[in-house]
């Protein structure tokens, strides 16, 4: 997608070009969303959306969209004998935009941060309004009621859709778009290997974290008893997280979750990721008696107060949860509120729009 885009510019400044991308994935497919393939005035085809399989359907209408100037949604399910679709059984939308010399000023720009290795992202109505392209950072004035969105969708490092879904009057100011990250996403390090890390690995890959499991125990840590994890790791936290921060990994997105319930293991963890120049939230799994002995255990390591006072535990929110994936919720409801300093009371008991300007 960054070396597509530079392409684009590569073209002749008069030509319109037809920028056509992924824009929603559900199931299985070639390609992951943002996967984006051009077609130019002229014919030429850069780039490729699926590996074939519903390139020409995408081709002819890219020609239609440089014909006319509308943009085009389409989606593409699994295919049968009488339509175009995918042959590993999941399904696709595909946005169709086109591309002209006003354009090219947005398109210089976000190739200039791209070179620069700056976290930017490409938002896109899908619905034809003057204002209907943007990048972020960078905008001063409110866009269409979808700024937090997109803000998040940047901090999080992840792509996605925002705005309203279908067509009721909150269409009109929170139209529908797609916004498209270029950074790596934000990480989620989990401590502990056990059924409560398990539940958090998949619900936080939903939420667009990149999350590894680290544990010294070898036995229990292993890919097949976390599928959804990024990344499994066998060592002690404590010197895996060091290890990443010295290579420059972590960074003020990073999100520490202690679940070991073991001192061994978790207060050397909490101690090392509190003395963190940036992180975002640092949490442990836990009975109040058991945060007492840590507080206790972390002051005699030699941490401050201060330091000690931004564990956040008993980890998660008061949602009755028992399940390991009930307390997944909770604790992933508590970093999201934190990270965009939210209350994490009840809508209804709330003045004022429920999305934030």
């Amino acid at each position: 997608m960054r070396e597509l885009f530079g392409a684009i510019l590569a073209l002749p400044a008069e030509q319109p070009v037809a920028l056509a991308r992924i824009i929603d994935r559900t199931g299985p497919g070639p390609r992951d969303t943002g996967a984006a393939m051009a077609v130019a005035a002229d014919g030429q085809v850069i780039g490729s959306l699926s590996g074939g399989c519903v390139e020409a359907a995408v081709v002819t209408t890219a020609r239609q969209v440089l014909r006319d100037g509308h943009a085009s949604t389409e989606r593409f399910a699994a295919a049968d004998e009488f339509a175009v679709g995918l042959p590993c059984g999941g399904e696709i939308e595909v946005f169709v935009e086109r591309l002209d010399a006003t354009d090219r000023p947005l398109i210089r720009a976000l190739v200039t941060a791209l070179a620069a290795h700056e976290p930017i992202a490409y938002a896109t109505t899908l619905e034809a309004t003057p204002d209907r392209r943007l990048l972020y950072p960078g905008r001063v004035e409110p866009w269409r009621d979808l700024d937090r969105d997109a803000a998040a969708l940047l901090a999080a490092g992840h792509s996605g859709l925002v705005g309203a879904q279908d067509c009721t009057p909150a269409a009109a100011t929170r139209p529908r778009a797609f916004v498209q990250v270029f950074r790596s996403p934000a990480r989620l390090i989990l401590a502990g290997a056990n059924d409560y890390t398990r539940a958090l690995t998949v619900a936080a890959t939903q939420l667009g974290y990149h999350v590894t499991v680290v544990d010294a125990r070898e036995t229990f840590t292993t890919p097949a008893r976390f599928p959804a994890a990024d990344a499994v790791v066998v060592d002690w936290p404590h010197r895996y997280l060091d290890a990443e921060r010295r290579a420059g990994r972590v960074d003020e997105r990073t999100v520490v979750c202690v679940l070991t319930h073991d001192a061994k293991f978790d207060v050397p963890m909490l101690a090392c990721a509190l003395r963190l120049p940036a992180v975002a939230f640092v949490g442990a799994l836990g009975s109040r008696r058991a945060h007492a002995d840590r507080t206790a255990r972390l002051r005699e390591a030699g941490l401050t107060a201060a330091e000690i006072a931004r564990v956040r535990s008993p980890l998660g929110l008061d949602l009755a949860a028992h399940t390991p994936e009930e307390t997944a919720i909770s604790v992933l409801a508590q970093i999201l509120a934190e990270r965009g300093g939210a209350s994490a009371r009840p809508l209804a008991d709330l003045d004022g729009p429920i999305h934030r300007p």
